[in-house]
């Protein structure tokens, strides 16, 4: 198992990196920070190239947008150094959730496992 484990991380990338990427952030990357989902964040000795390395899978909306702003250069310090401010009223990062069993599914849906409620207001159109 341990051979096909590599052969596959050395073509797929959406179980985690590549092991070029590995073998590329281990020689020429610095590592910037991680955030709270141990993704790890690095760049090169120039700054001209940034990327992360998800910690399980690759999915770009577990990025915080904090961390979004330094990969796209919105900003040029990295919130390990130059923490956002929150406001009061700002909700904790999520993922999206869609295609997930977290996923919200409204009353009455398929999905939701639940009957679909009994609507007396609205009469279904039939051809006659």
């Amino acid at each position: 198992m341990g051979i096909l484990n590599t052969l596959l991380r050395a073509v797929t990338w959406w179980n985690g990196s590549t092991l070029n990427t590995q073998f590329y952030s281990w020689r020429k990357g610095i590592k910037v920070g991680e955030d709270n989902q141990g993704n790890v964040f690095y760049r090169n000795a120039d700054d001209s190239k940034r990327w992360v390395m998800f910690n399980g899978e690759a999915e770009a909306s577990r990025i915080s947008p904090e961390w979004h702003g330094w990969l796209h250069r919105t900003w040029d310090e990295p919130p390990s150094e130059a923490p956002l401010e929150h406001k009061s009223w700002e909700i904790p990062h999520q993922e999206n959730l869609t295609g997930t069993a977290l996923a919200y599914a409204p009353a009455g849906s398929i999905r939701a496992g639940r009957q679909p409620i009994e609507r007396r207001d609205y009469e279904a159109w039939s051809p006659e």
